[in-house]
């Protein structure tokens, strides 16, 4: 056997310096004022609240809100502010880091909620310049517009942010996929703007919620709510992580856009009004990774397209309208030249490698929906009507020739969609705040798939197509009041899902999800917290839909039903005057009923970090699995210039094997830290880092022997997990510092802003499970093992990941 050493080629080195000097020329543009503006409103009814106190943090600009809410701040600086606002009878509330241009007023709405205690003096406390919920007082934290565009190393992507924040583990190949709290990234759910949306990257992994590349245009975002558990009971389906997005509205006063660049993509945003009460956000994104990948040689070529818009209407202060639409396009072609023209032999077998095995694929990822806010005196009625569908094909030919239908190994056409109604009020009566509803879906899937498989019992053939049509249902309701003046807030909430899939989940009672909250207040910037609750979660379609050659629904006869997730939630948080928050919380997770692999012996809780397909197989329902830590978190909220975060994280995660044992979880990393922290300069420049120390990942190692078989490589071109010592390796640990700049030249009707991000500043290199090949001979082909006649010569190529990415972005703001 050889073992040669795989380095990930470095990109081509880009002179920073040079490009910096072009907008330099351009000058500082004249000092120039602007303005902000919004709307004070209740909360529940949204009528608009007179004499409310809006001011800026650290200076003595303000001023008071109008009969119908309205408010103007002029004659300001363009820069970053944290806007409070205070009023008496309602809580406070703190926006912060409101970015106040030249060419564009900033529009800062408050939705205030009224206070049950007795009425005092309107102040801003510790505890009221951070966001929380009385039904989730802990497992939450919520994210700002320029703390998502400005993170290092992210490049503009939500999903990379989210991996920075308490319990959240990413995995070493850099991609999207959320690990929380040691959970699978299948256990994940997505809403924007309360519509729900089933993945939000590009190349999504079907049957999970992962992928490589996010598809969101984070210049829409205007805030980011994310629950690692205390889940209110108005949201189902999941068992580790919520992202609750909400996008800014278009300009009211004029039509004006967006173009950005990158080094991997460009996009276009366009904004501005239709009519008198009507909004509109407009965004395209095409990427150019192909002709990127291309020049530096890599074996795959993906590219990918997408598209947003949301329509915000407002008819009158009773009726609030969001039309939303998302469009994803993306394709994975092959790159047979990274062979070809590799410059040394570690890179020509890589190369040989990735292209046999990799199939080619091609997706389609769309989402509409309608959300509408009918309120009340003492509340609101929220209507959500919406469909997300995704077309997945993907197929591999052996050598990659489809010349000859004989050299299909496999290939795959799915196709599943979902019309989803929601229905559920808001309100409050007698100091008791309450939300109820009812929801349901129709979901179809299809299926036809050819694959030629190696099974510990030899290879085998999967050749099936399945149609599958059925309906989902949800009842949910939460209470939540305080006691002793609001120093003790308890919440209650309870949710049921059931479908007519088969009878066994058609049962309510089965499925039923009490959750309880409580918040006690030490002191008026510190409370103690607690949280309990039963959640479901339903097996992705690819489980459901799967069939026998002779069209049975083989998952539907070996039982599966709905995965069950116990937790408890402790923890404390205490915050300061100058805009921070300290915070430690301990989590217990209790898993039932995971899909287990039929052929594999494995559970389904191991699997889904990756490209493909996650499910397609028989499985059972089960598997057990627990996670259980604590986490410790310091937040910095703009102070003074300076922001930043510090996390760390202690977690276990296990599932059982095949022999019911209990061993480490493909997401057991037991200790995770990150530290983000930024500075704003005068004359606009903003300098910030990020450091992330992840404990190395189990993995499991491979089944050499059946791996090398002739026949078997034949057919799968890659190495074979023994998961009958699943998970008992661990890789390197994984250390990575970013860096990122930014500069803006503002000026009167229009901005640029320059950016340089780079990801792993230091190169650093984290060594990983070795990929697993075969010897060729100077045509390529597998060479036969002399001492073996019935395998090929065995190859190890070591996987090292981590490369020095930089990217310049460029932004023009009109």
């Amino acid at each position: 056997m050889n073992k040669i050493l795989l380095r990930p080629m470095n990109l081509k080195k880009i002179t920073l310096f040079a490009f910096l000097a072009l907008f330099i020329q351009l000058g500082t543009a004249q000092a120039q004022t602007a303005c902000l503006k919004g709307r004070v409103a209740d909360a529940l009814n949204n009528e608009g609240i007179s004499y409310a106190t809006i001011t800026i943090q650290g200076s003595t600009a303000g001023a008071y809100s109008d009969s119908a809410g309205y408010y103007t701040i002029c004659n300001l600086n363009p820069g970053n502010y944290n806007i409070e606002c205070t009023v008496v009878g309602y809580n406070k509330k703190v926006e912060y880091e409101i970015e106040v241009i030249n060419n564009m007023p900033a529009v800062v709405n408050f939705q205030l909620d009224k206070t049950s205690t007795v009425l005092k003096e309107a102040k801003i406390s510790a505890a009221d310049k951070f966001y929380r919920m009385e039904e989730s007082p802990l497992s939450v934290r919520n994210i700002g517009v320029n703390e998502i565009q400005r993170n290092p190393g992210s490049n503009r992507d939500i999903s990379k942010v989210i991996q920075n924040l308490p319990g959240v583990a990413a995995t070493v190949s850099y991609r999207n996929d959320l690990l929380v709290r040691g959970g699978g990234p299948s256990e994940n759910r997505f809403y924007l703007d309360g519509i729900e949306i089933p993945n939000i990257n590009h190349f999504a992994t079907q049957g999970s919620t992962g992928g490589p590349v996010g598809l969101l245009n984070v210049d829409f975002i205007r805030e980011a709510e994310f629950y690692t558990g205390a889940f209110p009971a108005n949201r189902g389906n999941c068992m580790s992580s919520i992202l609750d997005l909400k996008n800014k509205d278009g300009r009211s006063d004029h039509w004006g856009g967006t173009l950005t660049t990158g080094y991997t993509a460009s996009g276009l945003s366009l904004e501005g009004p239709v009519g008198k009460h009507t909004t509109v956000l407009l965004s395209a994104r095409q990427s150019y990774l192909q002709v990127l990948f291309k020049q530096i040689g890599l074996p795959f070529l993906p590219t990918f397209t997408d598209f947003e818009v949301k329509v915000h209407i407002k008819p009158n202060k009773k009726n609030d309208i969001t039309i939303l639409g998302l469009n994803a396009l993306d394709q994975f072609a092959f790159n047979p030249d990274a062979v070809t023209k590799a410059k040394d032999s570690t890179r020509k077998a890589y190369a040989q490698y990735i292209l046999g095995y990799l199939p080619g694929n091609e997706q389609q990822n769309n989402t509409i929906g309608v959300n509408w806010r009918h309120f009340r005196k003492n509340g609101y009625t929220t209507t959500v009507i919406s469909r997300n569908a995704l077309d997945n094909y993907a197929y591999k030919y052996t050598n990659n020739d489809e010349s000859n239908a004989a050299n299909l190994i496999y290939k795959y056409r799915s196709y599943e969609s979902e019309i989803k109604a929601r229905i559920e009020s808001t309100g409050n009566k007698g100091g008791y705040k309450f939300n109820y509803g009812a929801g349901a879906e129709h979901a179809y899937y299809t299926n036809a798939t050819f694959n030629r498989i190696s099974t510990p019992y030899g290879i085998d053939t999967i050749d099936y197509n399945s149609k599958l049509s059925f309906q989902k249902f949800n009842l949910f309701g939460q209470l939540t009041h305080g006691y002793f003046g609001d120093l003790l807030k308890l919440s209650f909430g309870l949710r049921t899902d059931f479908n007519n899939y088969s009878n066994l989940m058609l049962n309510p009672l089965k499925q039923l999800s009490p959750r309880f909250s409580a918040s006690y207040q030490l002191n008026e910037n510190s409370h103690l917290n607690f949280n309990t609750g039963v959640y479901y979660q339903l097996p992705g379609y690819t489980v459901l839909g799967y069939r026998s050659p002779s069209g049975n629904l083989v998952n539907m006869g070996n039982k599966v039903t709905y995965i069950q997730c116990k937790q408890r939630v402790l923890g404390a948080d205490h915050f300061t005057q100058f805009n921070a928050k300290f915070a430690v919380e301990g989590f217990y997770k209790l898993y039932a009923h995971y899909p287990f692999s039929v052929t594999e012996k494995v559970s389904l809780g191991n699997l889904g970090g990756d490209f493909g397909v996650l499910g397609n197989e028989a499985i059972t329902s089960t598997n057990k699995g627990r996670a259980y830590g604590a986490e410790l978190s310091y937040q910095q909220k703009l102070y003074k210039g300076f922001y930043g975060i510090f996390t760390y994280t202690f977690v276990r995660s296990e599932f059982q094997d095949n022999n019911n044992k209990y061993v480490s979880a493909s997401w057991d990393y037991r200790h995770i830290i990150n530290a983000t922290v930024g500075k704003k300069f005068k004359h606009n420049w903003e300098v910030g880092a990020k450091v992330r120390y992840q404990g190395g990942q189990p993995y499991t190692p491979y089944d050499e022997k059946r791996s090398l078989a002739i026949p078997v490589w034949n057919v799968t071109g890659q190495g074979l997990l023994d998961f009958s010592r699943l998970n008992t390796m661990r890789s390197q640990d994984l250390f990575n510092l970013d860096f990122r700049m930014d500069k803006k030249w503002l000026f009167k009707k229009w901005a640029v802003i320059f950016y340089a991000d780079v990801q792993n500043l230091l190169d650093t290199k984290t060594v990983q499970q070795s990929f697993l090949s075969v010897e060729r001979d100077s045509n390529g082909a597998p060479m036969v093992d002399p001492a073996n006649p019935g395998y090929y010569l065995k190859k190890e190529i070591v996987n090292t990941n981590g490369v020095r990415t930089p990217n310049l972005g460029l932004i023009i703001e009109l």
